[in-house]
C-alpha cells in the first residue's frame, strides 16, 4: 500500500481513473468536468487522456478559491 503512494508522489501524469480516484469522484464526473471545460486541463497523448499532477492541485485551489468568493 505505501508503494501506491510513494508512485503517486512521483508521477507527473494521471489517467482519469487515477484522477478519479485522487479526488473521490467518478470516472464519469472527471469526463463530464472535462467536457464542460471548467475542469481542469488534460494533456492528449493520441487517444489517452492524462491529468497533469500539478495542474489537478493548481484547479482544486482555484475551486477552494471560488467557493469561498461566493
Amino acid at each position: 500500500m505505501q508503494r501506491d503512494s510513494e508512485e503517486t508522489s512521483q508521477q507527473l501524469l494521471f489517467t482519469i481513473p487515477q484522477a478519479a480516484k485522487s479526488l473521490g469522484i467518478s470516472r464519469a464526473m472527471v469526463y463530464t468536468l472535462i467536457a464542460k471545460r471548467k475542469g481542469f486541463p488534460v494533456i492528449r497523448l493520441g487517444r489517452s487522456v492524462r491529468v497533469s499532477v500539478d495542474s489537478l492541485r493548481k484547479w482544486i485551489e482555484e475551486q477552494e478559491h471560488e467557493q469561498r468568493s461566493v
